[in-house]
């Protein structure tokens, strides 16, 4: 559907435009209309259209290396989403799905290059979204920072592990230690007063007994928890690495991001240089 120029006052990014730029960019671009749950564009899909949003609301998300569906941005009335995709001239990275019923600009990298062109102040607006988008990245990489390795670990834990956890947090605790000093000194006592009748007298070699088979169950179990400390150690290193990861790769597309805009500005500006000078001949 064609775009009216008084729509574009509503785009937060085209409102200063005046009416002959507005009339220009408006015979463009289009307006396209998506129902709930339609979807925009998909992974992989050539990303040779941004969209602004004029109404409704737009979930963009992506799938991490574990297959589980990440939320990057919700877009909502005057902002961006495949506009990365739409300047590098790559397939989308993202999908996009309406929410609920919306209209979107669909632009395309000459429309961006004619408003540039008309209004160069325009490209600070396209920075700022693209400063949006990189603090909605870093939140995004704290969020998936935020993975508790202890929960991950605790969900694959099976009945023993846990049972060899409250044993070793139960044997480890001056409750335990208080309790088999208690009950060993009764046990002695009892036997020491009993005397000839005692069922464990002195040298006490039942106790012995016990205490030497209570030491070699606690061995086990002490290493069967220690193993699982280990395995949670592993989990926590592999789960910074990944964070690291993602963050200097997120922090490189930015860059990118930012060279190509400041590239199109120089050029714009170059441009208008060059117009100013013939102006000035001309006079």
């Amino acid at each position: 559907m064609a775009c009216q120029p008084e729509l574009l006052k509503t785009v937060p990014l085209f409102s200063e435009l005046d009416a002959d730029e507005r009339a220009v960019l408006a015979a463009q671009v289009e307006v396209k209309t998506f129902a709930p749950r339609e979807r925009v564009y998909k992974k992989g899909d050539p990303g040779g259209q941004a969209y602004v949003m004029l109404s409704g609301r737009v979930k963009v998300t992506t799938v991490d290396e574990d297959q589980q569906e990440v939320v990057v941005d919700e877009a909502t009335q005057g902002e961006f989403f495949g506009f990365a995709s739409m300047l590098e001239k790559t397939a989308h990275q993202t999908t996009a799905i309406a929410m609920e019923e919306s209209s979107c600009l669909e632009i395309s990298r000459d429309d961006i290059a004619i408003l540039l062109q008309k209004k160069p102040h325009a490209g600070m607006d396209l920075l700022t979204t693209l400063g949006r988008q990189f603090h909605a990245a870093q939140e995004l990489v704290r969020s998936r920072a935020h993975r508790n390795a202890n929960e991950m670990i605790e969900q694959e834990a099976t009945t023993g592990d846990r049972v060899a956890d409250e044993v070793v947090k139960f044997g480890g605790s001056w409750v335990f230690i208080a309790a088999f000093g208690v009950v060993t000194a009764i046990y002695i006592a009892i036997n020491a007063i009993l005397r000839q009748q005692a069922w464990d007298p002195y040298p006490f070699i039942l106790l012995n007994l016990v205490l030497s088979l209570l030491a070699a169950i606690q061995a086990p179990v002490i290493m069967m928890s220690q193993n699982r400390q280990d395995a949670k150690d592993r989990l926590r290193n592999e789960l910074d690495y990944d964070v690291n990861r993602r963050a200097a790769s997120e922090i490189q597309g930015l860059a990118k991001k930012l060279n190509l805009l400041d590239e199109k500005i120089d050029d714009v500006t170059i441009l208008l240089r060059g117009k100013n000078l013939h102006s000035f001949e001309g006079r």
